[in-house]
């Protein structure tokens, strides 16, 4: 696997700062392809791919090309502190990226879209979709930490003790990354990326967002009750961030009235480790909600 080019950034101006964003076409927006592109004569219902605690959008740059040669319109938003969003936000949480996106959506006109949420942000889509059920056409849990089965005392700690970690030294993050997240598949570029997100946390000012994320609520309860929109739930069957990746999956699933799909060999990073899967599981669910 190869990475690909940047797209081009985009600024959204919010009144607690600034997020960045991308917004590209792919190669065929008004017609239909044997991958799942919609059918002749109806508008493509665009994507906005939102990346999980302390990733920036470049998370999505195996994914993102794959849509985009589907004929999708795929919009990557880098959150609250990260990327090149603005770092000092008073509110890190899933909900507040939420308002975050659907300002994007109105900011950028599109009366609906699919929001696909990894890891953190899989509680931001569940958000959306109940606080702005009218923009949002359907949703994608991809690795999310939503509907998970009640932590014990001892993972409660393990957690605490890790979010501390991440805060205090930047270094523990690529660890993370390097040893644990991908228990199977590397991407080519993956030590170039890690030593980027540890030099971007060593960043002056980073450590506030930093602490936001890793001390916030990535797992709300209940959030699943009142979504009305259609769901796909995709899960990496190695993920090393859940004990039972598929018991999480189908929890989900369940509350949802999702279909459930389980990408073979895949870590925490469905989209990276294996995005050609991750694609293939996509694509089809992006069509039914068109």
């Amino acid at each position: 696997m190869n990475a690909t080019t940047t797209p081009q950034t985009q600024y959204l101006q919010l009144p607690g700062g600034t997020i960045a964003f991308d917004d590209t076409s792919g190669a065929d927006t008004s017609g239909a392809d044997a991958s799942g592109a919609g059918t002749p004569g109806e508008d493509v219902t665009p994507v906005v791919l939102l990346p999980g605690m302390l990733e920036p959008r470049a998370s999505f740059r195996y994914l993102r090309p794959l849509l985009l040669a589907a004929g999708r319109r795929v919009i990557t938003m880098d959150l609250r502190g990260l990327g090149e969003s603005s770092l000092a936000w008073d509110d890190y949480s899933p909900a507040a990226i939420a308002g975050d996106v659907i300002a994007l959506l109105d900011h950028l006109g599109i009366g609906r879209a699919v929001l696909v949420g990894h890891s953190y942000t899989g509680a931001t889509v569940l958000k959306a979709a109940t606080t702005a059920p009218e923009k949002v056409a359907g949703i994608v849990l991809l690795n999310a930490f939503v509907e998970q089965p009640e932590a014990g005392a001892l993972k409660r700690a393990m957690v605490q003790v890790m979010g501390s970690a991440v805060i205090a030294f930047p270094r523990f993050w690529g660890f993370y990354l390097n040893r644990i997240a991908f228990p199977t598949t590397k991407p080519a570029d993956h030590a170039e990326y890690i030593a980027r997100q540890v030099r971007a946390a060593r960043t002056p000012g980073r450590k506030q967002a930093t602490r936001g994320y890793a001390r916030g609520n990535s797992a709300p309860v209940g959030w699943t009750e009142g979504v009305r929109c259609p769901a796909l739930v995709v899960m990496g069957a190695k993920d090393p961030d859940f004990t039972d990746p598929e018991l999480v999956a189908d929890r989900q699933a369940a509350a949802l009235k999702a279909r459930k799909v389980m990408i073979d060999g895949a870590g925490h990073y469905s989209m990276t480790d294996h995005p050609e899967a991750t694609a293939a599981a996509l694509l089809p669910f992006f069509t039914e909600v068109a």
